[in-house]
């Protein structure tokens, strides 16, 4: 069996087992509108909402041919406008707060046209619901709003919301509606009525044909890309110390009295180079 086959098998076992805690599999259940109404209604329980859209599932952003691009897991807005975005995320990265900035910044540049005014920017919430705790303070959840640091009474206005949620917690900080769903993330099971829905909406998800297939094609991309990625690693490594070995004989023949003629028919090098390694002896 070929490496391509193995990686399909593995693939294959792994969707039978997916669970809402990957992100794929998070993005595609969150596309039933009750279950993700739910979910922010558990997250944001003062906020009123009763209805939200879809602008673009598992929106792919892009603001120029040079930037990075993202892959959003929710992006979904409500009646008034409000923005949302919701991310799963079992890997730490260490990156986690600059990512949410770099999120807010591309988001803004969607929500607002050339020629409107900044004030045309609608309230925005970045949500990482995440299997650790990014900030190891043993909470469930972080809020993050921009404030006064001499005023703490004093808010900038600029209506951005980050939030950090934690499955891997014990504190009593959020309410039994979003801890209930923080245990289910974490692989528990649960009696609450929505917990069930999202559980049953899994359990239908891995029979979806296109999901399953969708989830191969870029489960193996990105595989077959770190491979491609960790093979350039090594020859950039192995074309380095080549390098370094081709310059250690050249000072060597450089100390033992050689011209540059004869260095330069030994060694594949320049006279730039040797001028180099001149410098260093």
């Amino acid at each position: 069996m070929d490496e391509i086959n193995i990686i399909e098998k593995q693939l294959e076992q792994a969707w039978e087992k997916l669970g809402i805690s990957n992100d794929f599999m998070f993005g595609k259940v969150m596309q039933d509108e009750e279950l993700c109404k739910g979910l922010l209604q558990r997250i944001l329980p003062d906020l009123d909402i009763d209805h939200i859209e879809y602008p673009e599932l598992q929106k792919s952003i892009k603001t120029d041919v040079d930037a990075k691009s993202i892959r959003l897991d929710v992006y979904v807005k409500d009646k008034k406008g409000t923005v949302y975005n919701i991310e799963m995320q079992t890997t730490d990265t260490k990156d986690l707060p600059k990512r949410t900035r770099y999120y807010q910044g591309v988001l803004d540049l969607q929500l607002i046209d050339k020629g409107q005014t900044y004030n045309m920017l609608k309230p925005s919430y970045i949500i990482f619901i995440c299997s650790f705790d990014v900030f190891k303070k043993g909470r469930h959840i972080y809020t993050f709003e921009n404030i006064c640091k001499e005023d703490k009474n004093i808010s900038l206005g600029d209506e951005t919301t980050k939030i950090f949620l934690n499955t891997d917690s014990i504190m009593n900080d959020v309410s039994e509606e979003l801890r209930v769903f923080l245990d289910y993330v974490a692989g528990k099971k649960s009696d609450d009525s929505y917990i069930k829905k999202l559980d049953e909406a899994v359990k239908k998800a891995r029979l979806t044909k296109e999901w399953r297939h969708e989830f191969m094609t870029l489960s193996m991309k990105e595989r077959l890309d770190r491979e491609k990625g960790r093979e350039e690693g090594m020859e950039k490594g192995r074309e380095e110390g080549r390098e370094k070995e081709r310059k250690n004989i050249i000072i060597k023949m450089i100390k033992q009295g050689f011209t540059d003629f004869q260095i330069l028919s030994v060694c594949d090098t320049s006279i730039e180079e040797i001028e180099d390694c001149k410098k260093n002896i």
